[in-house]
């Protein structure tokens, strides 16, 4: 099922279409576009972000009849696209999928080529990123509690991966070290498949890895899943507990994805695009396809998202600060 759906996602939507003046469909709130909306993926194809963009992309050609077209535009911690989308004439026709880099980027980065908070209007909060920790099989920590046993007798000799300075999974492992009181190596790598390489060679000894992108392993029994970052558990990873309840109480480390357009959109738009993503986001083959995925989808108002978006640059500017990460 999964391997029909990867296929069926990476599959670029429509983008011949773009350019000509459509008519919407009949299923289309009064506002939305009558153009082709093209929705950038701050990140490269085959991952969470773009998983969760060509879904709502195509349902939302379905239900439209306005073209919704995926670009990847990857580069700098998302800045690349993300500031595509700033700088985007403001009539709904450009989007931007939000990761949690959106909101960690203004704590990291002394100077933004926008402003975050105020070139962008929500639309729609779309899910929840969990993370699973994960060990190599082979590994001799069998849970959480053996893992932080084997980092405090050998202090700062136990490495493990990331996708980045500032990444998600590096905040996650960041605040696991912080809050567990060990001491552990970061190894930063440029992707996950790297990352994923580096654990399996036993290069490093843990990884916060997406659960999507870490089933597969998990799987096929060459991770062993340890714990998740979210206070609650996974249906794909049942048996696998909170990492709060694991060994670190009151770790919470997740994410957001979710949609934004330039400032100044008219409300009408924004209140159209909601709407329609919204009745995407409530198909029943859409909360099956996302629960096959294990993603937990959100929704709601453009007002939900805002707060969302608000709480997590406060949160993770308080993260980035405990971790002693840097600005750049």
């Amino acid at each position: 099922m999964n391997r029909r759906l990867n296929r069926r996602h990476a599959t670029v939507l429509l983008a011949s279409s773009i350019g000509a003046p459509l008519t919407a469909g009949a299923a289309a709130p009064p506002g939305f576009p009558t153009r082709p909306i093209r929705i950038v993926v701050p990140s490269g194809p085959g991952g969470l972000v773009d998983i969760l963009a060509r879904l709502i992309g195509q349902r939302l050609t379905d239900s439209t009849g306005v073209p919704a077209i995926v670009d990847n535009r990857l580069g700098s911690g998302g800045i690349v696209g993300t500031e595509l989308v700033a700088r985007a004439t403001p009539d709904g026709t450009t989007l931007l999928m939000a990761f949690p880099s959106h909101s960690v980027n203004p704590s990291l980065y002394t100077m933004l080529p926008y402003d975050t908070r105020k070139d962008f209007t929500p639309v729609i909060a779309v899910a929840t990123v969990n993370l699973v920790l994960v060990v190599n099989a082979a590994f001799p920590a069998r849970s959480v509690g053996e893992l932080l046993d084997i980092c405090r007798k050998q202090p700062g000799k136990i490495n493990y991966a990331t996708v980045g300075e500032g990444s998600l999974g590096h905040l996650a492992a960041s605040a696991f070290c912080r809050m567990a009181n060990i001491q552990a190596v970061q190894i930063p790598y440029k992707s996950v498949p790297q990352a994923a390489t580096a654990l399996l060679s036993g290069e490093v000894q843990f990884f916060f890895d997406t659960v999507i992108t870490a089933m597969p392993q998990i799987n096929a029994g060459k991770y062993r899943a340890m714990g998740v970052s979210g206070l609650k558990r996974t249906p794909g990873l049942p048996s696998v507990p909170p990492i709060a309840e694991a060994g670190v109480p009151s770790f919470d480390i997740v994410g957001h994805n979710g949609l934004l357009a330039p400032a100044g959109t008219p409300a009408q738009t924004i209140s159209a695009l909601n709407a329609a993503i919204q009745q995407v986001m409530d198909l029943h083959e859409v909360r099956e396809q996302l629960a096959n995925y294990d993603i937990d989808p959100i929704g709601g108002s453009p007002e939900k998202f805002s707060a969302i978006l608000q709480a997590d640059m406060d949160k993770w500017a308080h993260v980035v600060a405990e971790a002693g990460i840097p600005r750049q």
